[in-house]
């Protein structure tokens, strides 16, 4: 097989069973170490059920991804702007988004839409262009990753996305959990070098976490928003919110000490160990 990535050559890593029943081989882009099955003819049967029955961190996931996509749109571009959340399953990040005040639509032709059915990008006008494009655990679904990003990005110039990058040692399906050989919906998996690549393609700087979250935009940004959003964000918005409350309800040592505390004392797990630290 050839690339899909960058149409040059792969080698076979090894063959899997997926679904209990189909011997599938896995290839690997001797360029960018991209990973790719061999043409998925069994996705049919593994999407009778969009979101598997197997995933069960879905509304984790979905907190946590609301939790570092409020600073990356407030710090990093127009927080007024319309975004959407393409694939986006049954609608729930697109409800968290919107209760924390972003203008955020939904779509995804396969899921049904149960949280924000209201703000479905069909309710919008056919050419419609959005400030950031939200696309969490959708790479590693594409047959044909380069033609589908480039549909994604026909929405608007900034891709903010999740997708587990590839370990450094893979060389068996035991190796890594990503390859979901149970569900048989993970076809295509990432390098750093993959994504890079990508990012090069449409003409986009591309920012990386390193682990499973990814960016690609129009713009050269002022820092790297994942360092500075990691850097900074609460662990725990309401501890932190509870903290300050518990704060401000003090005088004296308190207002007296608390700059005297190292930042991220603030933003432990446990409110209480801040509050001992400052009362010291």
């Amino acid at each position: 097989m050839i690339s899909k990535i960058t149409g040059g050559e792969t080698e076979l890593l090894f063959t899997a069973k997926l679904l209990s029943k189909y011997d599938v081989k896995f290839f690997r882009c001797k360029q960018t170490g991209f990973i790719q099955t061999e043409e998925p003819y069994w996705l049919e049967e593994s999407y009778s059920s969009a979101i598997t029955k197997l995933d069960v961190g879905l509304i984790m996931r979905n907190q946590n991804l609301v939790n570092f996509t409020v600073p990356l749109l407030l710090n990093y571009f127009n927080h007024e702007g319309l975004f959407l959340d393409y694939a986006g399953g049954y609608g729930l990040f697109t409800r968290m988004m919107r209760d924390k005040g972003f203008d955020f639509y939904h779509t995804d032709i396969y899921c049904q839409n149960i949280f924000a059915e209201y703000n479905d990008l069909k309710e919008l006008p056919v050419i419609t262009k959005f400030e950031v494009v939200t696309a969490f655990e959708v790479l590693e679904h594409l047959v044909n990753p380069l033609t589908e990003i480039e549909s994604i990005l026909e929405y608007g110039d900034n891709l903010f996305f999740s997708t587990e990058l590839v370990p450094q040692r893979v060389s068996k399906p035991d190796d890594w959990w990503y390859f979901s050989l149970e569900t048989g919906q993970h076809i295509s998996f990432y390098t750093r070098e993959a994504l890079q690549y990508i990012a090069g393609k449409f003409n986009k700087h591309f920012y990386s976490d390193g682990k499973g979250t990814h960016l690609f935009t129009k713009n050269k940004l002022r820092d790297d928003p994942f360092t500075m959003i990691n850097a900074e964000k609460p662990k725990d918005p309401f501890l932190v919110r509870k903290m300050r409350k518990y704060v401000k309800k003090h005088d004296g040592i308190f207002q007296n000490r608390l700059s005297q505390v190292k930042k991220e004392s603030l933003l432990d797990k446990d409110w209480k160990a801040a509050k001992k630290r400052i009362t010291k």
